[in-house]
């Protein structure tokens, strides 16, 4: 089987269990082959954990689930040292749940900021230190984070430090009325044939590692190259470009936003079958990569104007060179 083909057979397998939420499945596998990390806001029951549960099921890989709470601490998520005086060394670290392949932080915005940051060197650097010692994360990492949009009290905001960390920012809606019948019928079928579940073999991670490969591969011309350049100025310096744009952002994206879209418009790309980047490629990418690193003005909030609609502007303001 080649990277493609595997990817695509798990692609399908995941479809099959999360009905009405195919863009979803797509960019958990492409953050996942661009090995990032992913923030996915929506509504309660649109399957927000059973993406991810069913990537880790379909995939031979370990998944940790962290619910996120005011009282959790920071060993909760990154483990600690246990006192042991019969063994040689009186201190054992003992993992905590961020040692995994998967890793489900669910309702990151519910515990506060230094539970929050215990995250950002995992995230970052792929390693945790405690007590002055440092262990390294396994190769295959993903943190999936989930925050309600609707409940924000007893809450704690992201950080703009640590929402820049974040790959992609994914925003769900409700599934259409054909899905929202096609997961009733799911879910009556799995609720009758529970202890008849058909056990497929379990793909191996080293398609992911393959892919990766693959994607490296990637061409991106130094057009595109200079059109992802001119997305991120116009959010930089959007005085440049038009009256609205200006009024509606205090700050643009970081370079960690250029490195996202280059990242993944390749992984994109590769998964549409092709191997350069067009510019339909950065196109597909931009919201979702650039919607959590914008900062709105006063004006543009006062006005109800979003993200997207923003980066929806500089699409139509950035034109495509050579």
């Amino acid at each position: 089987m080649t990277p493609q083909e595997g990817i695509q057979e798990l692609k399908a397998r995941m479809s099959a269990s999360i009905i009405g939420q195919d863009d979803l499945v797509e960019r958990l596998i492409l953050v996942l082959l661009a090995d990032g990390n992913m923030l996915l806001e929506g509504l309660p029951g649109l399957a927000k954990t059973r993406a991810i549960k069913s990537l880790a099921k379909e995939l031979d890989c370990g998944l940790s689930r962290i619910q996120f709470t005011p009282d959790l601490l920071p060993s909760d998520v990154t483990g600690t040292e246990i006192y042991q005086p019969e063994l040689e060394e009186k201190f054992v670290f003992q993992q905590g749940p961020i040692f995994s392949n998967l890793i489900l932080a669910d309702e990151i915005n519910r515990a506060p900021a230094k539970v929050q940051s215990a995250l950002l060197e995992a995230m970052e650097e792929r390693q945790v230190s405690v007590a002055g010692k440092t262990y390294k994360m396994d190769p295959l990492f993903m943190v999936m984070a989930t925050q309600n949009p609707v409940e924000q009290e007893g809450t704690y905001p992201l950080p703009e430090a640590q929402m820049d960390r974040f790959l992609m920012h994914v925003v769900i809606s409700y599934p259409d009325d054909a899905s929202e019948l096609a997961i009733l019928r799911l879910n009556r079928e799995e609720q009758v044939h529970s202890d008849k579940k058909e056990v497929k073999e379990k793909l191996s991670p080293e398609i992911i590692f393959e892919a990766r490969k693959e994607i490296a591969q990637v061409k991106i011309a130094e057009n595109m190259e200079k059109y992802i350049v001119d997305v991120i100025s116009a959010t930089r310096f959007p005085d440049k470009y038009s009256k609205e744009l200006d009024s509606w952002i205090d700050f643009g994206a970081s370079p960690r936003g250029s490195i996202a879209l280059d990242r993944a418009a390749r992984t994109h790309a590769w998964m549409s079958g092709k191997d350069f980047v067009a510019p339909d490629n950065i196109r597909a990418v931009v919201h979702d990569c650039l919607r959590h690193r914008l900062i709105l003005s006063y004006e543009a909030n006062a006005d109800g104007i979003t993200a997207d609609q923003v980066l929806d502007e500089v699409l139509k303001v950035v034109a495509v060179v050579g």
